[in-house]
Formats: structure tokens, C-alpha cells, sequence
């Protein structure tokens, strides 16, 4: 990770913008806070992705406090290749001041130059293959798979820098983990993942209770049992008699795959955001 950071620092004088990928599920425990320190003021267009995964009401309220911010935000699921036509007028927007003193000066427009910048997992390798029409960058549903980094020209107007995803050294906020744990910015191997799902589960009955009892058909369990006790409801409902954590399993790659329903973990009523009136 330091060593991508350099690199990311040493490139970040040719590139204009910066694309700065998010997961819409968490679009903030999903934002490396170090980015701040590295990209400084250079002008930035925050992607939302995985759109489709997210609560649209949610995603609609995160894109909102973004612009207060002073950032163009777009909600975007490049797997699906949605909302990627917005995506190079929202760049040419973002530095429309810039390429106006650029033809003052008499310097000819050339094509944008951008950074793509994430966690891992948040999709960028995807991104960067719906962008070019076809599969130049390597992806995966795990993270870390983009090994180094890659000028790809898409086009005449859009040049983009592809980088490893880049975790901070160290969370400071357990919740923090979690929540990038039960969406898969972390390997499996570093958590447990009954205490994922556990977690998981815990968010859907405060959020979306209706969704737990009708994927698992434990409607009079989801009203009276304690969270840990829907896991052991749900193994022995799937026939996995004691095994808790093939049950743990289940649970985690149905939040992950979408199969509880759409939802957003980083709740903007809870996180001092205002809404979207």
C-alpha cells in the first residue's frame, strides 16, 4: 500500500481529474481518507458505484451531500454500464474553469486526462472496461486484483490511469470494517464471518425487517428472537443442522449479492447528513 501511494503521488502531476470510485453501499467508510492528503486540490468527480446494490433514496441524499461538499457526484453500476454516458460531460463540467484559462492562454484542447482512484473492490477494473468498450483491465469480484498501474486512451477525449486500490494502514473505526468486511472491500480470510453476519443481519431488522423473515421464512423469529439467534434460525432452516458458519456464509453473500435487497450501510440521517429535501 505505500508503494501505490507513491506511485499515485508521483502521477498525479499529469493527470487533470481525478475519479475517485465509491461503493454506493458505503460511500463514505468506502472513501480512503488519505486520499485527501495525496489529491489536495486537484479537481475530483466522485463515482458512486454499485448503484444498483443501494438504497436509491439513500444514494440520491449521499450524491447531494457530496455537491455541498463541492464535488460532482454520479451514481453509476458499471457492471450493468449505467450511468456511464454521464460520466465525461460530468468530467468536462468539473473542469470547465480550467480548460477556459487553458484557451485564453491559446493551449488547444487535447483529451482529459484522469486518475481512477479506490479502495479496493469498489469496481474500477470494470469501470475502466465499460469505458473502453472491452476488456483491457483485469477484474475480479476479490479485492486486489489490479496489480499495477496503466494508461488506457478511450477514445479522443478520455485518457485514464488505472492504480491498485489503496486501504489506510490502520481503521480507526471498528464499524468502519465491518462494513467494508460484509460488502467485500476485505478478504475473507481476515474476519470472521459469523460476526459478519451476525452484524449483517442486525442491520437489516433495525432497516429492512420485512427482508430477513421473507428470504428466510422466519417471520415469527425475526419479531422474537435475538440477532444471533436469527443465524442459528436460519442455519437449522437450511438444513445445515450446527453448521453456523456455512449459515454465516449464506447470510453474507446474500447481503453482498443483493439478495435481501437493495440497502446502504453509511445512513445519512444517522451520520449527521442533511437529507436531500
Amino acid at each position: 500500500m505505500a508503494k501505490a501511494r507513491r506511485e499515485v503521488s508521483e502521477k498525479m502531476k499529469y493527470v487533470d481529474i481525478i475519479f475517485e470510485l465509491v461503493d454506493a453501499r458505503l460511500p463514505l467508510s468506502s472513501r480512503n481518507p488519505m486520499l485527501d492528503q495525496i489529491i489536495q486540490q486537484k479537481p475530483r468527480l466522485i463515482l458512486l458505484n454499485k448503484a444498483d446494490l443501494a438504497d436509491d433514496q439513500q444514494t440520491k441524499q449521499w450524491q447531494a451531500y457530496f455537491r455541498k461538499q463541492g464535488y460532482e457526484a454520479l451514481a453509476i453500476t458499471a457492471q450493468e454500464n449505467k450511468g456511464m454516458k454521464k460520466l465525461l460531460p460530468a468530467a468536462k463540467e468539473v473542469l470547465k474553469e480550467k480548460r477556459a484559462r487553458d484557451a485564453a492562454r491559446g493551449i488547444k484542447p487535447r483529451a482529459i486526462r484522469a486518475m481512477v482512484l479506490g479502495i479496493p473492490n469498489v469496481g474500477k477494473s470494470t469501470l475502466l472496461n465499460r469505458l473502453a468498450g472491452k476488456k483491457m483491465a483485469q477484474t475480479g469480484n476479490k479485492p486486489g486484483v489490479t496489480k499495477g498501474q496503466q494508461w488506457l486512451r478511450l477514445g479522443s477525449e478520455l485518457e485514464l490511469l488505472d492504480t491498485p486500490g489503496i486501504l489506510w494502514p490502520k481503521f480507526e473505526d471498528e464499524e468502519i470494517g465491518k462494513k467494508l468486511a460484509l460488502t467485500g472491500a476485505i478478504k475473507d480470510q481476515l474476519v470472521h464471518l459469523d460476526d459478519l453476519a451476525i452484524y449483517g443481519l442486525d442491520f437489516f431488522a433495525r432497516y429492512y425487517p420485512g427482508r430477513i423473515a421473507g428470504r428466510y421464512h422466519l417471520i415469527q423469529e425475526v419479531e422474537q428472537k435475538p440477532v444471533p439467534e436469527l443465524l442459528l434460525a436460519i442455519t437449522a432452516k437450511r438444513g445445515y443442522k450446527e453448521d453456523y458458519e456455512r449459515g454465516s456464509e449464506v447470510v453474507v453473500f446474500d447481503i453482498r449479492q443483493g439478495k435481501l435487497g437493495q440497502y446502504t450501510l453509511d445512513r445519512c440521517e444517522e451520520m449527521g447528513q442533511e437529507k436531500d429535501e
